[in-house]
């Protein structure tokens, strides 16, 4: 007897020494609601009809870290062209995500997966049990909800943005300058 039930595709994915298994592209997207402070919370359902970028990283302050997410911040207008919605998500708590936010004059929603520890992270294969840290993970999530480009980088590298904007103009092409149609 066939059933309907979606079983969640992943992909398994070595870098330094350690192996973690992430969602891969086909695969339904987890539904989260996280807190951006601490009495406002975010839900990627809040964002469904629209493309989004889950960009999971190690920690707030580290050096990489800081550049990744200072590049996102710099590029905002080029995600905006497909309408994509960016949300940046660790295991920090909501106040280092203002503190850091702030001194870094960061305009993208910082996520805080602090308690239960990690359960989002881990929930996309993207959380490090040895280090109690998310892995520095992309998600390309269509507006229907389903992951379309997954990345999962060496904690020490900076995956720029080259992978989330190619995913985004091949699952939007040619809408790169027509964000209007996307939404439709």
């Amino acid at each position: 007897m066939a059933t309907n039930k979606k079983v969640s595709r992943k992909k398994q994915v070595h870098h330094s020494g350690d192996s973690s298994v992430i969602l891969s592209p086909g695969s339904k997207a987890p539904n989260f609601s996280l807190n951006t402070t601490p009495d406002q919370k975010v839900s990627l359902s809040d964002f469904r009809g629209r493309p989004v970028i889950v960009a999971f990283y190690p920690a707030d302050w580290s050096p990489v870290c800081t550049d990744q997410l200072s590049l996102y911040n710099q590029i905002l207008s080029e995600f905006q062209k497909f309408n994509a919605e960016i949300l940046a998500i660790s295991v920090d708590g909501v106040w280092s995500h203002l503190a850091f936010s702030k001194d870094r004059n960061l305009h993208l929603p910082l996520l805080s997966d602090f308690e239960p520890k990690g359960s989002v992270s881990a929930s996309y294969g993207a959380f490090n049990h040895k280090t109690g840290e998310c892995e520095r993970a992309l998600f390309v999530i269509d507006h229907n909800g389903i992951v379309r480009w997954s990345y999962l980088s060496p904690d020490g590298v900076n995956p720029g943005a080259d992978g989330i904007l190619n995913a985004l103009e091949k699952m939007y092409p040619g809408k790169k300058d027509n964000a209007q149609a996307i939404a439709a």
